[in-house]
């Protein structure tokens, strides 16, 4: 055999070697079901590209002080305290200060309200003032968030039930706050006395993504945008340092992240944790399905989807209250969290859960057992279903 074919055999054979060791070696890709992240199906080139823009600067962007990391912050990039596009854990649970009702926060110019509790060198962490009440809040998952932001004020305000006319003892309201001048209303907006209905956050208290990404830049790692140049620490204004173009991309990144996607929906313990669920009224605050309204991006348009929430407060009773809240809400008062994609929590959350607002719960039964006020009901009515029932409504829950 001629020298220059002997050395192209024994190359393919040696590369044909090397693919079968690396086939044996690296585990196979997970199933869609099992990720969080990725982006919602029927988006255009364009929209791709955007979403990937957009990923890389939420999950590969790391600050540092030459970034304009800081002085005072609480995470370095996005990805590190929603991992995998999923729940944080306690060790990345932030802590918001300073406000007891509705007449607004005492301490912003105290460093309200979010505490930064690390800082760059030559520099000091806040400390929470005193006779400032706090909270704990464990960073949600990000996934399908595009699609609550498109529910419209008239589906919010049709779920509302304040008088609890229909009498299953849960009434559900709005969160109204003002927003930023950089924030711009719905089209769809009802607003309340000058104030809009506010859905992201533990309180409902950001308006929109945007409302919720420039808050996170800012107030999360101490980096100012020309949506909000007012540095955190400093309380003065300064250059943005970060462009308005990347803020969009994650904006965008965030609108058209999937929803999760169900696993083993058609296991027979599963449907009957459905039947069950809806039996004891869970859905009366976590609603199955809602609907998006118009969007300019095609695949979110008037979309039924199911993310097992209302984006309404609810009373949660005493156990529950921190005496610290956002806009309109009461101390005991908590938005509905979606239930999509609880089954993949542990994921993100160190291989087990860390659930309610705070992550105080370390089971899903736990979290359950913890509903005061307007959940009492179906509290009580779980705990009276057999161990045979619980367990179908536990693994109905985690197949979401």
């Amino acid at each position: 055999m001629p020298t220059r074919l002997f050395f192209l055999s024994t190359s393919i054979i040696a590369s044909a070697m090397m693919m079968v060791s690396c086939e044996k070696v690296l585990p196979p890709a997970p199933a869609d079901d099992q990720l969080l992240d990725g982006p919602v199906a029927g988006l255009n080139y364009e929209q791709s590209q955007r979403f990937l823009s957009g990923d890389v600067a939420f999950n590969d962007e790391i600050f540092t002080p030459e970034k304009g990391l800081g002085p005072a912050f609480v995470a370095t990039s996005c990805g590190s305290c929603h991992a995998g596009d999923g729940k944080g854990h306690p060790f990345t649970t932030l802590t918001r200060f300073g406000q007891t009702d509705e007449t607004g926060n005492k301490f912003l110019e105290q460093g309200g309200p979010q505490l930064q509790n690390r800082a760059i060198p030559g520099f000091l962490p806040e400390q929470i003032p005193a006779g400032a009440t706090f909270s704990k809040f464990t960073p949600p998952a990000n996934t399908g968030l595009g699609f609550l932001e498109l529910v419209t004020d008239e589906d919010l305000l049709a779920m509302s039930d304040p008088e609890d006319l229909d009498k299953d003892g849960i009434s559900g309201v709005p969160n109204y706050a003002n927003f930023p001048a950089y924030v711009l209303p719905f089209n769809h907006a009802i607003p309340k006395n000058g104030k809009y209905i506010h859905r992201f956050g533990k309180k409902a208290a950001a308006y929109n993504l945007l409302h919720q990404t420039v808050n996170a830049y800012n107030q999360d790692i101490g980096i100012t945008s020309s949506f909000d140049p007012v540095d955190a620490y400093s309380r003065l204004v300064i250059d943005p340092e970060i462009s308005t173009q990347t803020v969009n991309n994650v904006v965008f990144y965030l609108q058209t992240l999937k929803a999760p996607i169900p696993r083993n929906p058609n296991d027979a313990e599963v449907q009957k944790g459905r039947l069950l669920f809806d039996q004891i009224n869970c859905g009366g605050c976590h609603r199955p399905d809602l609907k998006t309204g118009f969007s300019p991006v095609g695949a979110l348009s008037h979309q039924v989807f199911h993310p097992y929430t209302d984006l309404l407060l609810h009373d949660m009773g005493p156990g529950l209250d921190d005496g610290y809240t956002e806009g309109s809400a009461k101390t005991f008062e908590w938005r509905t969290p979606p239930l999509w994609g609880l089954g993949l929590s542990p994921n993100s959350q160190g291989g087990t859960y860390h659930l309610m607002h705070d992550g105080r719960a370390k089971s899903i039964e736990e979290a359950i057992l913890l509903h005061g006020g307007e959940g009492s009901r179906a509290r009580n009515e779980f705990v009276k279903l057999s161990d045979a029932d619980k367990k179908a409504i536990l693994k109905f829950l985690k197949s979401l």
